[in-house]
């Protein structure tokens, strides 16, 4: 399967940085750029179960037919801010059925990640995969 433009900009962003250190910041620097959420947003409904840190994901749905999600989200922390930001990159501006072909674990590993996140930040990055996932199924 071709990935779409954003996601293999993305992997060859990552790819070009070789050192672990230089892609932290990179992920970082990426949390960074997410807009702000509302502070009403900050809620239960939108607070992703699983994750060790706060992480809140707000999903919005167009009315184009079949409709496209988009996401926003935020977090406590740095680091995961910026998984946010990568989770967002790769399933916002999607239909259902376009969410439900990528093959996140695939292209977590083409970024790199896994190999270098705690267990608790792993298990934090699927919640989010998960809940993206689980919404998109339900359509």
């Amino acid at each position: 399967m071709t990935l779409p433009q954003n996601i293999q900009d993305m992997i060859d962003d990552f790819e070009f940085l070789t050192d672990w250190e230089d892609r932290y910041m990179h992920v970082i620097d990426l949390g960074k750029s997410l807009p702000e959420i509302k502070a009403s947003e900050r809620n239960e409904t939108n607070k992703v179960k699983g994750c060790v840190s706060q992480v809140w994901l707000v999903t919005h749905m167009n009315e184009a037919t079949p409709p496209v999600f988009t996401f926003q989200g935020d977090s406590d922390a740095h680091i995961v801010k910026g998984l946010v930001a990568v989770v967002i990159a790769i399933f916002s501006n999607r239909t259902a059925s376009e969410i439900k072909a990528l093959n996140a674990e695939e292209i977590l590993s083409q970024l790199g990640l896994n190999e270098h996140l705690s267990p608790q930040r792993s298990n934090g990055l699927r919640a989010m995969v998960d809940r993206i996932q689980s919404i998109a199924n339900a359509v």
